[in-house]
Protein backbone atom coordinates (compact mmCIF):
# COMPACT_ATOMS: atom_id res chain seq x y z
CA UNK A 1 0.00 0.00 0.00
CA UNK A 2 1.33 3.69 -1.19
CA UNK A 3 2.46 5.83 1.91
CA UNK A 4 -0.35 8.05 3.27
CA UNK A 5 1.75 10.84 1.92
CA UNK A 6 1.25 10.02 -1.33
CA UNK A 7 -2.41 9.49 -1.34
CA UNK A 8 -4.86 11.97 -2.70
CA UNK A 9 -8.37 12.16 -0.94
CA UNK A 10 -9.80 10.78 -4.63
CA UNK A 11 -7.35 7.92 -4.67
CA UNK A 12 -8.32 6.95 -0.79
CA UNK A 13 -11.57 6.81 -2.00
CA UNK A 14 -10.78 4.86 -4.71
CA UNK A 15 -9.19 2.31 -1.99
CA UNK A 16 -12.25 2.31 -0.48
CA UNK A 17 -14.22 1.55 -3.13
CA UNK A 18 -12.50 -1.76 -3.61
CA UNK A 19 -14.08 -3.08 -0.34
CA UNK A 20 -17.33 -1.12 0.18
CA UNK A 21 -20.04 -0.01 -1.62
CA UNK A 22 -21.72 3.04 -1.93
CA UNK A 23 -21.57 4.89 1.32
CA UNK A 24 -19.90 7.92 -0.74
CA UNK A 25 -20.20 11.21 1.77
CA UNK A 26 -18.57 8.93 4.69
CA UNK A 27 -15.71 8.50 2.38
CA UNK A 28 -15.12 11.64 1.47
CA UNK A 29 -14.73 12.96 5.15
CA UNK A 30 -12.75 9.62 6.31
CA UNK A 31 -9.97 10.58 2.99
CA UNK A 32 -9.98 14.29 3.76
CA UNK A 33 -9.42 13.72 7.51
CA UNK A 34 -6.46 11.53 6.36
CA UNK A 35 -5.22 13.75 3.68
CA UNK A 36 -5.10 16.55 6.69
CA UNK A 37 -2.84 14.68 8.48
CA UNK A 38 -0.55 14.66 5.65
CA UNK A 39 -0.92 18.86 5.33
CA UNK A 40 -0.70 18.98 8.82
CA UNK A 41 2.72 17.65 8.79
CA UNK A 42 4.32 19.68 6.38
CA UNK A 43 2.89 23.24 8.38
CA UNK A 44 5.25 25.10 10.18
CA UNK A 45 6.27 23.68 13.71
CA UNK A 46 4.93 26.72 15.52
CA UNK A 47 1.23 26.07 13.53
CA UNK A 48 1.28 22.17 13.94
CA UNK A 49 0.59 21.62 16.92
CA UNK A 50 -2.50 24.28 16.63
CA UNK A 51 -3.98 21.97 13.70
CA UNK A 52 -6.37 19.67 16.21
CA UNK A 53 -7.73 16.40 13.94
CA UNK A 54 -11.18 17.04 13.07
CA UNK A 55 -13.02 13.84 14.73
CA UNK A 56 -16.13 12.56 12.90
CA UNK A 57 -19.50 10.78 14.14
CA UNK A 58 -20.91 8.46 11.76
CA UNK A 59 -24.49 7.70 12.22
CA UNK A 60 -26.20 4.74 10.56
CA UNK A 61 -27.91 1.39 10.59
CA UNK A 62 -26.00 -1.44 11.72
CA UNK A 63 -24.27 -3.42 8.66
CA UNK A 64 -23.85 -0.42 5.93
CA UNK A 65 -20.76 -0.37 6.67
CA UNK A 66 -18.93 2.07 9.22
CA UNK A 67 -16.50 -0.29 10.99
CA UNK A 68 -15.18 -1.47 7.04
CA UNK A 69 -14.70 2.04 6.53
CA UNK A 70 -12.49 2.76 9.63
CA UNK A 71 -10.58 -0.59 9.46
CA UNK A 72 -10.06 -0.18 5.51
CA UNK A 73 -8.85 3.33 6.55
CA UNK A 74 -6.16 2.02 8.94
CA UNK A 75 -5.03 -0.63 6.25
CA UNK A 76 -4.39 1.87 3.56
CA UNK A 77 -2.36 4.68 5.92
CA UNK A 78 -0.58 1.86 7.41
CA UNK A 79 -1.80 4.01 11.00
CA UNK A 80 -2.27 2.11 15.03
CA UNK A 81 -5.44 1.47 14.53
CA UNK A 82 -7.90 0.11 17.19
CA UNK A 83 -11.55 -0.56 17.60
CA UNK A 84 -13.32 -0.52 20.67
CA UNK A 85 -16.80 -0.63 21.72
CA UNK A 86 -17.63 2.67 24.37
CA UNK A 87 -20.17 0.27 25.97
CA UNK A 88 -17.40 -1.97 28.01
CA UNK A 89 -15.76 0.86 29.54
CA UNK A 90 -16.64 2.43 32.90
CA UNK A 91 -16.93 5.66 34.81
CA UNK A 92 -13.96 6.02 37.17
CA UNK A 93 -15.05 4.30 40.39
CA UNK A 94 -17.19 1.30 38.63
CA UNK A 95 -15.78 -1.88 38.27
CA UNK A 96 -14.89 -2.19 34.78
CA UNK A 97 -12.09 -0.92 32.44
CA UNK A 98 -11.29 2.44 32.40
CA UNK A 99 -11.82 4.62 29.00
CA UNK A 100 -7.68 5.34 29.07
CA UNK A 101 -6.96 1.93 28.55
CA UNK A 102 -8.20 2.66 25.02
CA UNK A 103 -5.08 4.20 24.28
CA UNK A 104 -2.59 1.97 26.19
CA UNK A 105 -3.99 -0.84 23.67
CA UNK A 106 -3.50 1.47 20.67
CA UNK A 107 0.50 1.91 22.09
CA UNK A 108 0.55 -1.97 22.95
CA UNK A 109 -0.52 -2.22 19.00
CA UNK A 110 1.90 0.12 17.83
CA UNK A 111 4.72 -1.28 19.29
CA UNK A 112 4.01 -4.64 17.90
CA UNK A 113 3.64 -3.61 14.65
CA UNK A 114 7.16 -1.55 14.84
CA UNK A 115 8.52 -4.58 16.21
CA UNK A 116 6.73 -6.97 13.42
CA UNK A 117 8.83 -4.07 10.35
CA UNK A 118 12.17 -4.09 12.45
CA UNK A 119 12.23 -8.09 12.55
CA UNK A 120 11.80 -8.41 8.80
CA UNK A 121 14.86 -5.67 8.43
CA UNK A 122 17.10 -8.37 10.33
CA UNK A 123 15.24 -11.30 8.91
CA UNK A 124 18.29 -12.66 6.65
CA UNK A 125 20.49 -11.50 9.53
CA UNK A 126 18.85 -13.39 12.44
CA UNK A 127 18.66 -16.32 10.04
CA UNK A 128 22.09 -16.71 9.64
CA UNK A 129 23.03 -16.43 13.06
CA UNK A 130 20.10 -19.55 14.11
CA UNK A 131 22.04 -21.69 11.15
CA UNK A 132 25.12 -21.44 13.17
CA UNK A 133 23.50 -21.90 16.68
CA UNK A 134 21.64 -25.28 15.02
CA UNK A 135 24.97 -26.26 13.77
CA UNK A 136 26.26 -25.77 17.20
CA UNK A 137 23.82 -27.70 18.50
CA UNK A 138 24.59 -30.88 16.01
CA UNK A 139 28.53 -30.24 16.38
CA UNK A 140 29.03 -28.80 19.57
CA UNK A 141 31.79 -26.37 19.88
CA UNK A 142 36.02 -27.27 20.12
CA UNK A 143 36.86 -26.75 24.01
CA UNK A 144 38.33 -23.85 25.42
CA UNK A 145 41.97 -25.38 25.10
CA UNK A 146 41.78 -26.58 21.76
CA UNK A 147 40.49 -23.51 20.76
CA UNK A 148 43.57 -21.24 22.02
CA UNK A 149 45.99 -24.15 19.74
CA UNK A 150 43.47 -22.90 17.01
CA UNK A 151 43.93 -19.32 17.16
CA UNK A 152 47.71 -20.06 18.28
CA UNK A 153 47.54 -21.24 14.24
CA UNK A 154 48.51 -24.74 15.52
CA UNK A 155 45.90 -26.05 13.57
CA UNK A 156 45.62 -29.82 11.76
CA UNK A 157 43.98 -32.47 9.44
CA UNK A 158 41.07 -33.11 12.72
CA UNK A 159 40.12 -28.93 12.32
CA UNK A 160 40.38 -29.34 8.45
CA UNK A 161 37.67 -32.29 8.84
CA UNK A 162 35.47 -30.61 11.36
CA UNK A 163 35.11 -27.78 9.36
CA UNK A 164 34.40 -29.76 6.26
CA UNK A 165 31.85 -31.71 8.24
CA UNK A 166 30.28 -28.34 9.42
CA UNK A 167 30.15 -27.76 5.78
CA UNK A 168 28.31 -30.86 4.92
CA UNK A 169 25.99 -30.19 7.74
CA UNK A 170 25.08 -26.80 6.86
CA UNK A 171 24.33 -28.11 3.24
CA UNK A 172 22.48 -30.39 4.38
CA UNK A 173 20.36 -28.08 7.06
CA UNK A 174 20.09 -26.07 4.06
CA UNK A 175 17.96 -28.65 1.72
CA UNK A 176 16.05 -29.61 5.21
CA UNK A 177 17.90 -33.10 5.20
CA UNK A 178 18.16 -32.64 8.83
CA UNK A 179 14.81 -31.24 10.25
CA UNK A 180 13.01 -34.34 11.69
CA UNK A 181 16.69 -34.83 13.78
CA UNK A 182 15.97 -33.86 17.26
CA UNK A 183 18.13 -31.46 19.75
CA UNK A 184 17.65 -29.87 22.71
CA UNK A 185 17.61 -26.13 23.08
CA UNK A 186 16.52 -23.66 25.38
CA UNK A 187 13.42 -22.06 25.65
CA UNK A 188 11.73 -19.08 27.99
CA UNK A 189 8.79 -19.93 30.01
CA UNK A 190 6.38 -17.53 29.52
CA UNK A 191 5.85 -15.57 32.37
CA UNK A 192 3.16 -15.98 34.41
CA UNK A 193 0.07 -13.14 34.85
CA UNK A 194 0.57 -11.88 38.32
CA UNK A 195 -3.32 -10.43 38.71
CA UNK A 196 -4.64 -13.10 36.04
CA UNK A 197 -8.19 -13.53 38.15
CA UNK A 198 -8.70 -9.68 38.14
CA UNK A 199 -8.93 -9.80 34.29
CA UNK A 200 -11.82 -7.51 33.08
CA UNK A 201 -11.76 -5.29 36.39
CA UNK A 202 -9.82 -2.73 34.41
CA UNK A 203 -6.48 -4.11 36.65
CA UNK A 204 -5.05 -5.27 33.39
CA UNK A 205 -2.46 -2.49 33.22
CA UNK A 206 -1.49 -3.27 37.01
CA UNK A 207 -1.01 -6.74 35.73
CA UNK A 208 1.58 -5.86 33.43
CA UNK A 209 3.47 -3.15 35.45
CA UNK A 210 3.99 -6.09 38.30
CA UNK A 211 4.73 -8.44 35.84
CA UNK A 212 6.98 -6.10 34.25
CA UNK A 213 8.78 -5.57 38.22
CA UNK A 214 8.79 -9.07 38.79
CA UNK A 215 10.54 -9.59 35.90
CA UNK A 216 13.41 -7.29 36.80
CA UNK A 217 13.89 -8.13 40.18
CA UNK A 218 13.71 -12.33 39.30
CA UNK A 219 15.93 -13.59 36.40
CA UNK A 220 14.29 -15.00 32.90
CA UNK A 221 13.31 -18.59 33.36
CA UNK A 222 14.63 -20.82 30.53
CA UNK A 223 13.66 -24.77 30.62
CA UNK A 224 16.18 -27.15 28.32
CA UNK A 225 13.42 -28.75 25.63
CA UNK A 226 14.32 -31.12 22.84
CA UNK A 227 12.62 -30.17 19.70
CA UNK A 228 13.09 -31.30 15.98
CA UNK A 229 15.79 -28.96 14.20
CA UNK A 230 12.99 -27.60 11.92
CA UNK A 231 11.29 -25.88 15.03
CA UNK A 232 14.47 -25.41 16.51
CA UNK A 233 15.39 -22.99 13.30
CA UNK A 234 12.43 -21.21 14.15
CA UNK A 235 13.09 -20.51 18.01
CA UNK A 236 16.37 -19.62 17.56
CA UNK A 237 15.54 -17.30 14.41
CA UNK A 238 12.77 -15.32 16.90
CA UNK A 239 15.52 -15.23 19.88
CA UNK A 240 18.42 -13.90 17.07
CA UNK A 241 15.38 -10.98 15.80
CA UNK A 242 14.62 -9.70 19.40
CA UNK A 243 18.61 -9.50 20.11
CA UNK A 244 19.16 -7.41 16.98
CA UNK A 245 15.99 -5.39 18.03
CA UNK A 246 16.49 -2.38 19.15
CA UNK A 247 14.02 -2.04 21.93
CA UNK A 248 14.17 1.58 22.81
CA UNK A 249 14.30 3.19 19.07
CA UNK A 250 10.96 0.67 18.37
CA UNK A 251 8.81 2.09 21.60
CA UNK A 252 10.07 5.92 20.63
CA UNK A 253 8.92 5.41 17.14
CA UNK A 254 5.45 3.34 18.38
CA UNK A 255 4.75 6.43 20.29
CA UNK A 256 5.52 8.62 17.72
CA UNK A 257 3.28 6.93 15.46
CA UNK A 258 0.41 6.74 17.96
CA UNK A 259 0.39 10.38 18.71
CA UNK A 260 1.00 11.26 15.23
CA UNK A 261 -1.15 8.68 13.25
CA UNK A 262 -2.96 6.74 15.36
CA UNK A 263 -6.73 6.05 14.75
CA UNK A 264 -9.63 5.04 17.51
CA UNK A 265 -12.59 4.15 16.22
CA UNK A 266 -15.34 4.28 18.91
CA UNK A 267 -18.23 1.83 18.19
CA UNK A 268 -21.40 1.77 19.95
CA UNK A 269 -21.41 5.65 21.02
CA UNK A 270 -24.73 5.47 20.73
CA UNK A 271 -25.01 3.50 23.50
CA UNK A 272 -23.85 6.10 26.31
CA UNK A 273 -25.44 9.14 24.59
CA UNK A 274 -28.87 7.80 26.38
CA UNK A 275 -30.66 10.65 28.27
CA UNK A 276 -32.95 9.87 31.14
CA UNK A 277 -32.80 8.37 34.65
CA UNK A 278 -29.17 8.17 36.66
CA UNK A 279 -29.80 5.45 38.32
CA UNK A 280 -29.54 1.80 37.77
CA UNK A 281 -27.83 0.12 35.24
CA UNK A 282 -27.21 3.30 33.08
CA UNK A 283 -25.95 5.28 36.18
CA UNK A 284 -22.11 5.57 34.24
CA UNK A 285 -23.10 6.23 31.04
CA UNK A 286 -22.83 10.41 31.51
CA UNK A 287 -19.35 9.97 33.39
CA UNK A 288 -18.28 7.52 30.50
CA UNK A 289 -18.61 10.59 28.26
CA UNK A 290 -17.20 12.82 30.83
CA UNK A 291 -14.13 10.27 31.08
CA UNK A 292 -14.19 10.16 27.37
CA UNK A 293 -14.07 13.73 27.03
CA UNK A 294 -10.25 14.52 27.97
CA UNK A 295 -8.69 12.25 25.99
CA UNK A 296 -10.51 13.09 22.73
CA UNK A 297 -9.63 16.79 23.80
CA UNK A 298 -5.67 15.65 24.38
CA UNK A 299 -4.58 14.51 27.14
CA UNK A 300 -1.21 12.27 28.66
CA UNK A 301 -1.97 8.71 29.40
CA UNK A 302 0.47 6.78 31.11
CA UNK A 303 1.39 3.52 29.49
CA UNK A 304 4.15 1.40 30.30
CA UNK A 305 6.11 2.37 27.13
CA UNK A 306 5.98 5.76 28.73
CA UNK A 307 3.55 9.42 28.63
CA UNK A 308 1.49 9.25 24.55
CA UNK A 309 -0.34 12.13 24.22
CA UNK A 310 -3.98 11.99 22.51
CA UNK A 311 -3.96 15.76 21.16
CA UNK A 312 -3.53 14.48 17.21
CA UNK A 313 -5.38 11.01 17.86
CA UNK A 314 -8.15 11.00 15.03
CA UNK A 315 -11.24 9.42 16.44
CA UNK A 316 -14.35 8.53 14.43
CA UNK A 317 -16.87 7.32 16.30
CA UNK A 318 -20.14 5.27 15.47
CA UNK A 319 -23.73 4.34 16.16
CA UNK A 320 -26.86 3.76 15.04
CA UNK A 321 -28.87 5.99 17.09
CA UNK A 322 -31.81 4.75 17.00
CA UNK A 323 -32.89 5.51 20.61
CA UNK A 324 -31.10 8.45 21.02
CA UNK A 325 -29.97 11.31 18.72
CA UNK A 326 -26.00 12.54 18.71
CA UNK A 327 -27.39 15.61 20.42
CA UNK A 328 -28.06 13.27 23.67
CA UNK A 329 -24.37 13.30 24.10
CA UNK A 330 -22.93 15.98 26.40
CA UNK A 331 -22.13 19.29 24.43
CA UNK A 332 -18.40 19.33 25.03
CA UNK A 333 -18.03 16.05 23.65
CA UNK A 334 -20.29 16.91 20.88
CA UNK A 335 -17.99 19.99 20.20
CA UNK A 336 -14.82 17.48 19.65
CA UNK A 337 -16.52 15.73 17.02
CA UNK A 338 -17.37 18.61 14.53
CA UNK A 339 -17.74 16.17 10.99
CA UNK A 340 -21.46 14.26 11.22
CA UNK A 341 -21.65 11.97 8.39
CA UNK A 342 -25.32 9.61 8.28
CA UNK A 343 -24.59 6.61 6.36
CA UNK A 344 -27.63 5.60 3.94
CA UNK A 345 -28.90 2.34 4.49
CA UNK A 346 -28.31 -0.71 2.21
CA UNK A 347 -31.32 -0.89 -0.95
CA UNK A 348 -31.53 -4.35 -3.30
CA UNK A 349 -28.99 -3.24 -5.44
CA UNK A 350 -26.94 -2.12 -3.59
CA UNK A 351 -26.79 -6.07 -1.95
CA UNK A 352 -26.37 -7.15 -5.46
CA UNK A 353 -23.01 -5.05 -5.99
CA UNK A 354 -22.26 -6.38 -2.04
CA UNK A 355 -22.51 -9.94 -3.21
CA UNK A 356 -20.51 -9.60 -6.51
CA UNK A 357 -18.09 -6.44 -6.64
CA UNK A 358 -16.00 -6.16 -3.78
CA UNK A 359 -12.23 -7.68 -3.30
CA UNK A 360 -13.83 -9.92 -0.55
CA UNK A 361 -16.97 -10.59 -1.80
CA UNK A 362 -18.97 -13.73 -0.22
CA UNK A 363 -19.79 -15.37 -3.45
CA UNK A 364 -15.68 -15.24 -4.02
CA UNK A 365 -15.72 -16.30 -0.45
CA UNK A 366 -17.21 -19.12 -1.37
CA UNK A 367 -16.43 -20.49 -4.49
CA UNK A 368 -12.79 -19.84 -3.34
CA UNK A 369 -13.52 -22.01 -0.39
CA UNK A 370 -15.54 -24.97 -2.58
CA UNK A 371 -12.71 -24.82 -5.45
CA UNK A 372 -10.64 -26.24 -2.62
CA UNK A 373 -12.40 -29.40 -2.18
CA UNK A 374 -12.65 -29.39 -6.74
CA UNK A 375 -16.51 -28.06 -6.77
CA UNK A 376 -17.45 -25.07 -8.53
CA UNK A 377 -20.21 -22.67 -8.38
CA UNK A 378 -21.52 -21.28 -11.11
CA UNK A 379 -23.99 -17.92 -9.51
CA UNK A 380 -26.59 -16.69 -12.64
CA UNK A 381 -27.11 -13.21 -12.46
CA UNK A 382 -30.67 -13.46 -11.74
CA UNK A 383 -30.67 -15.76 -8.39
CA UNK A 384 -27.98 -13.01 -7.16
CA UNK A 385 -30.53 -10.76 -7.37
CA UNK A 386 -32.93 -13.11 -5.75
CA UNK A 387 -30.58 -13.66 -3.23
CA UNK A 388 -30.27 -9.77 -2.51
CA UNK A 389 -34.25 -9.47 -2.75
CA UNK A 390 -34.81 -11.79 -0.40
CA UNK A 391 -32.57 -10.00 1.94
CA UNK A 392 -33.88 -6.83 1.78
CA UNK A 393 -37.53 -8.59 2.77
CA UNK A 394 -36.33 -10.39 5.35
CA UNK A 395 -34.55 -7.29 6.88
CA UNK A 396 -37.62 -5.01 6.24
CA UNK A 397 -39.64 -7.84 7.76
CA UNK A 398 -37.40 -8.19 10.99
CA UNK A 399 -34.48 -6.56 12.29
CA UNK A 400 -32.47 -4.43 9.69
CA UNK A 401 -29.09 -6.10 9.84
CA UNK A 402 -27.69 -4.70 6.68
CA UNK A 403 -25.03 -6.63 4.28
CA UNK A 404 -24.90 -8.92 7.59
CA UNK A 405 -28.00 -10.75 6.47
CA UNK A 406 -25.92 -12.10 3.77
CA UNK A 407 -23.92 -13.77 5.55
CA UNK A 408 -26.78 -15.66 6.90
CA UNK A 409 -29.02 -16.35 3.28
CA UNK A 410 -25.62 -17.55 1.86
CA UNK A 411 -24.90 -19.78 4.67
CA UNK A 412 -28.31 -21.60 4.66
CA UNK A 413 -28.41 -21.26 0.96
CA UNK A 414 -25.04 -23.44 0.80
CA UNK A 415 -25.31 -25.41 3.45
CA UNK A 416 -26.46 -28.88 1.06
CA UNK A 417 -23.38 -28.28 -1.16
CA UNK A 418 -20.99 -26.87 1.56
CA UNK A 419 -22.07 -30.86 3.28
CA UNK A 420 -21.31 -33.04 0.01
CA UNK A 421 -18.75 -30.68 -1.58
CA UNK A 422 -16.19 -34.21 -1.01
CA UNK A 423 -18.54 -35.97 -2.96
CA UNK A 424 -18.95 -33.41 -5.73
CA UNK A 425 -15.77 -33.12 -6.61
CA UNK A 426 -15.06 -31.88 -10.23
CA UNK A 427 -18.35 -31.11 -10.24
CA UNK A 428 -19.87 -27.05 -11.24
CA UNK A 429 -23.05 -26.90 -9.54
CA UNK A 430 -25.19 -23.96 -11.20
CA UNK A 431 -26.82 -21.39 -8.50
CA UNK A 432 -29.99 -20.34 -10.25
CA UNK A 433 -33.21 -18.48 -8.87
CA UNK A 434 -35.17 -22.01 -8.86
CA UNK A 435 -32.41 -23.21 -6.92
CA UNK A 436 -32.74 -20.52 -4.18
CA UNK A 437 -35.94 -20.48 -3.69
CA UNK A 438 -36.09 -24.25 -3.59
CA UNK A 439 -33.47 -23.77 -1.02
CA UNK A 440 -35.07 -20.57 0.76
CA UNK A 441 -39.02 -21.29 0.56
CA UNK A 442 -40.25 -23.16 3.57
CA UNK A 443 -38.13 -20.14 6.17
CA UNK A 444 -39.45 -17.07 3.97
CA UNK A 445 -43.09 -19.05 4.02
CA UNK A 446 -42.85 -19.45 7.74
CA UNK A 447 -43.03 -15.96 9.53
CA UNK A 448 -41.85 -17.11 12.80
CA UNK A 449 -39.13 -19.60 11.48
CA UNK A 450 -37.62 -16.95 9.50
CA UNK A 451 -37.06 -14.95 12.45
CA UNK A 452 -35.03 -17.48 14.12
CA UNK A 453 -33.12 -19.17 10.79
CA UNK A 454 -32.43 -15.52 8.51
Amino acid sequence: MKNENELTPAQIVAELDKYIIGQEKAKKSVAIALRNRFRRKNLPEDLRDEVAPKNIIMIGPTGVGKTEIARRLSNISGAPFIKVEATKYTEVGYVGRDVESMVRDLTNIAVHNIKKEMSEEVEETARERAEEDVLDLLLPPVSQPRKAQIEAGETGAADEKRESTREKFRQMLKRGDLDEKLVEVEVKQPKTQVLGMFAGMGLEDMDSNLSNMFSNIFPEKKKRKKVKVGEARKILEEEEKDKLIDMDKAVKDAIDRVEQTGIIFLDEIDKVAQKGSTQGPDVSREGVQRDILPIVEGSTVTTKYGAVRTHHILFIAAGAFHMSKPSDLIPELQGRFPIRVELNSLSTDDLEKILQQPKNALIKQYSALLETEGVNLDFKPEAIKEIAGIATFVNSQTENIGARRLYTIMELLLEDVSFSAPELKDQTIPITVDYVKSKLKDVLENKDLSKYIL
